[in-house]
């Protein structure tokens, strides 16, 4: 499946893939450097209620937001150099006790990915807009 929308869109594209995929507690998201990662999970966190300003976790490796009793990870494995450095890191046990979990550059480790990881690959079609494959 694929989707394409602006950056104008990305409050409605976050809505329709938590609709679709809010189940799913682990996404990945694929995409070349400046293609809107971090810009698509500070939408999709918005629309769940996260109120604090989400940025790119690139040195800290992981930014936390609760809402209520809810946990949100978001992980950018982007200066990950493997599975064995993103577990001593911290980052599979956080995985798995978080609610949701967004990661940017999966492929760094991706074999620290549950199976039932749901892949988003942006792909960049001009300056303002965008096209999402979605792989289960």
């Amino acid at each position: 499946m694929n989707l394409a929308y602006s950056l104008s869109e990305i409050d409605q594209i976050a809505a329709t893939l938590l609709k679709e995929w809010g189940s799913s507690p682990v996404w990945a998201f694929h995409a070349n450097m400046g293609a809107g990662k971090t810009t698509l999970i500070a939408a999709i966190c918005k629309a769940l209620g996260v109120k604090d300003h989400v940025t790119s976790p690139t040195f800290s490796l992981m930014n936390e937001y609760q809402i209520g009793n809810k946990v949100i990870c978001h992980m950018d494995w982007y200066r990950i150099e493997n599975e064995a450095e993103a577990a001593n890191a911290g980052l599979a046990a956080a995985i798995d006790n978080a609610d949701y979990c967004f990661i940017e550059w999966p492929e760094k480790a991706p074999r620290i990915l549950p199976d039932d990881t749901v892949h988003f690959e942006i792909e960049i079609v001009d300056p303002t807009n965008r096209r999402i494959f979605i792989k289960i």
